[in-house]
């Protein structure tokens, strides 16, 4: 594994790549999507690509811990209803990480700008729930099963746009506003990071002095772009989240159908 000396970075690319993570966290925070930015940032760096992926999932545990705590401690997302899909993506998550490198997934990415696309068409077009805290205390039980499993696996496998799917889905399946579906996204992202960094660490494919850096400012833009969010509400968020989805979905077409980096 190379260590932070071994890395091709001059101060000046560290400091770009701290400031790439802090736009990252902020973005994250708010609407999911900020491996848009990190990831290329690394692969612009010169990092080797297994670095890559192990890096950023350092980072981006960083931003998530410190976006799901403060949506935590606002009272917008419950552990306790939320158990099932904590577990399943946690489950789903290591297993993904676990089978990156057999699962032949030239078909999902062919799909997912699709995918990703059409959240984007369902927030600019469709009508939102406007959910209070008691309905969304009633949280179906069956359906968190499949939806941690399936999102944290995908997590551990690939990862861009995680954070806008489990918003996207969580608005479809259940009884939440916008700003309640992101503190369960945030959550969410937290588990499936945590869980897919511990496989990257044991197979020793983590750069930790630049991720704990970049992780840094990462938590720093995301701390603002939660506190941003909840005051905002989804007024804030809602022309956020559009304009993240689409810049995600245009990036995965260029890159899986156009064969671009």
């Amino acid at each position: 594994m190379l260590t932070f000396l071994e890395l091709p970075l001059d101060p000046l690319a560290l400091s770009l790549l701290c400031l790439v993570a802090f736009a990252a966290g902020f973005i994250d925070a708010i609407a999911g999507g900020g491996g848009l930015l990190t990831l290329p940032a690394l692969l612009t760096a010169g990092l080797p690509p297994h670095l890559v992926l192990g890096t950023n999932k350092l980072c981006a545990t960083f931003g998530s811990a410190t976006a799901s705590y403060t949506f935590f401690r606002r009272k917008l997302f419950d552990p306790f209803v939320w158990r099932r899909a904590l577990l399943g993506t946690a489950i789903g998550a290591a297993s993904g990480a676990i089978t990156a490198h057999l699962m032949p997934a030239d078909w999902l990415n062919q799909m997912l700008p699709l995918v990703v696309f059409a959240c984007a068409l369902y927030l600019l077009f469709g009508k939102l729930p406007d959910a209070t805290p008691e309905q969304a205390a009633r949280i179906g039980k069956r359906r968190q099963w499949p939806q941690g499993l399936g999102l944290g696996f995908y997590d551990g496998v690939a990862g861009p746009g995680t954070g806008a799917f489990w918003t996207i889905s969580s608005l479809l399946m259940y009884p939440l506003d916008l700003l309640r579906a992101s503190g369960v996204a945030r959550s969410m992202n937290f588990v499936s990071n945590g869980m897919a960094l511990a496989v990257f660490i044991v197979t020793g494919q983590v750069a930790w002095m630049l991720g704990i850096g970049m992780g840094l400012a990462l938590m720093a833009g995301a701390y603002l772009g939660a506190r941003t969010a909840i005051g905002g509400g989804a007024r804030f968020i809602r022309p956020v989240f559009i304009v993240v989805v689409l810049a995600l979905s245009l990036r995965l077409a260029w890159q899986h159908w156009l064969g671009a980096a």
